[in-house]
């Protein structure tokens, strides 16, 4: 397995734990009422398990596991899929964070778009490896 899909799958299940650890508390909260404040993590919550643990562990499988093009470097444009994973990390974060009590409504659109861009960089990464496999079959007749 590849550096960098080591790192994403890594930062997956951290984000994966959290998210967790947040829904457990906010499900402990329904049951037996912690503290009001703890609804607050319902965003957090649900930003850390959709786009920190699901996007980023897609994004790190398929680093690893999309068909390799035979000519060029083994990972093509790895730079494109380092920025890619550094883009969503600090965009979940952000639009986390943003959610919170006091947060700036900018730091909300900056984390958005964080993770705008870390999809397109991912997918400008990893096109040219898909469409080495796409390529139509010659005809029969």
């Amino acid at each position: 397995m590849p550096p960098l899909s080591k790192w994403m799958v890594r930062f997956a299940l951290v984000y994966l734990a959290l998210g967790f650890t947040f829904g457990a508390l906010i499900l402990w909260n329904k049951g037996v009422p912690l503290h009001p404040a703890l609804w607050l993590l319902v965003p957090v919550h649900v930003e850390f398990l959709l786009v920190g643990w699901l996007v980023q562990f897609v994004f790190g499988v398929a680093f690893w596991i999309l068909p390799r093009l035979s000519p060029g470097p083994k990972y093509g444009r790895a730079a494109l899929a380092w920025l890619a994973f550094g883009l969503l990390n600090a965009g979940a974060m952000a639009a986390a964070l943003a959610r919170l009590p006091g947060a700036p409504p900018a730091l909300g659109l900056a984390g958005r778009l964080a993770e705008a861009a870390s999809a397109l960089l991912f997918a400008a990464y990893a096109w040219p490896r898909i469409r080495g496999v796409m390529k139509p079959a010659a005809k029969l007749s």
